[in-house]
């Protein structure tokens, strides 16, 4: 009886050691999806084939990347949203257009906040204000005096009602008192070659889009986004130097998943994005896009996106800005 009783304790303190922890009892078990909600070659499908084979490596799972575009980013990350609660589907996206949706669409079909979950923020890419060359100003003042001097006769040109490009202008107009006239157009570089031709005149666009236009006199570049001036234009001024508002305007990538997945699974994510970030040479690669690395984890990307929900959605409203 007791010799029974002693293999069956020893049963299971063998079943037990076997067991996984409760951090290992979550792990990657097949291919893992990053869905961009938009067309191949902008800069989160750049940034998401950049980290796929890293992450590949550290999860021990394939790692597609796959291209949903439509409405504005809604569609890839509805689909996102909605997909099972395990961890395997992730959307990378600009996030600052992911915190105008709930404003901007009324009939939004999923709650960025409650619905996706943060992983992690990847890139800061500030935006360049250029104008035409065949516009008289040299300066952010000589633009500012020259749009309150033509109320309504200045053209920015945008790429598309919603984004982020088109909500920056607004800001801007509104706070200094300036009357533009906001023109959208089918994408940033349709915009650019809009500012290119003259067709309009002033364009606020990521720097990755904009820069090599300045830097070949096809524009004319007066101000920077973010917190400090480019190495390659130093001669640029930043927002605030310039005392323009909307100073943190600019593209922010993020890595999300859908909400509800295992808390270990984010945190394994957020582990490896931040090793991944940390590599000199994707940090290179990004810095070529004209970005800087972001390696914010879940709680700071949550709050970022709290507070712009708030802040951008305050904007909309007061604007009467519909999404398209």
């Amino acid at each position: 009886m007791l010799r029974s009783l002693c293999l069956l304790v020893m049963a299971a303190l063998v079943g037990a050691a076997l067991q996984p922890s409760a951090a290992e009892a979550q792990s990657f078990t097949r291919a893992v999806r990053i869905v961009v909600p938009y067309a191949p070659g902008g800069s989160s499908d750049i940034l998401a084939r950049l980290i796929a084979p890293k992450l590949q490596e550290a999860i021990g799972q394939a790692v597609v990347v796959e291209n949903k575009p439509g409405g504005s980013g809604n569609i890839g990350a509805d689909a996102v949203a909605k997909a099972a609660k395990d961890g395997h589907t992730l959307l990378l996206l600009d996030v600052g257009t992911l915190a105008l949706a709930p404003s901007l669409f009324a009939d939004l079909t999923f709650d960025p906040q409650k619905d996706l979950a943060p992983v992690g923020m990847i890139m800061f890419a500030p935006y360049v204000l250029a104008v035409a060359p065949q516009l008289p100003v040299k300066s952010v003042a000589e633009l500012v005096a020259y749009a309150k001097a033509n109320p309504g006769k200045v053209a920015v040109a945008n790429s598309g009602i919603g984004g982020m490009n088109h909500v920056t202008p607004i800001r801007i107009g509104k706070a200094l008192g300036i009357e533009w006239k906001n023109v959208p157009y089918r994408g940033g570089a349709a915009a650019t070659r809009a500012v290119v031709s003259g067709e309009s005149q002033v364009i606020f666009n990521g720097v990755s889009g904009s820069l090599q236009f300045v830097k070949n006199g096809q524009l004319v570049g007066l101000a920077v986004s973010g917190p400090a001036r480019l190495a390659s234009v130093p001669d640029l001024p930043t927002f605030d130097e310039a005392k323009l508002p909307a100073g943190d305007s600019g593209t922010w990538q993020g890595l999300m998943v859908t909400a509800g997945s295992p808390p270990e699974l984010i945190a394994k994510l957020d582990a490896e994005l931040r090793k991944i970030l940390a590599n000199p040479d994707i940090a290179q690669k990004i810095a070529d896009l004209g970005g800087t690395v972001k390696a914010d984890g879940p709680a700071a990307f949550k709050a970022w996106l709290a507070e712009n929900v708030k802040t951008l959605g305050e904007v909309v409203r007061e604007n009467g800005i519909k999404g398209e």
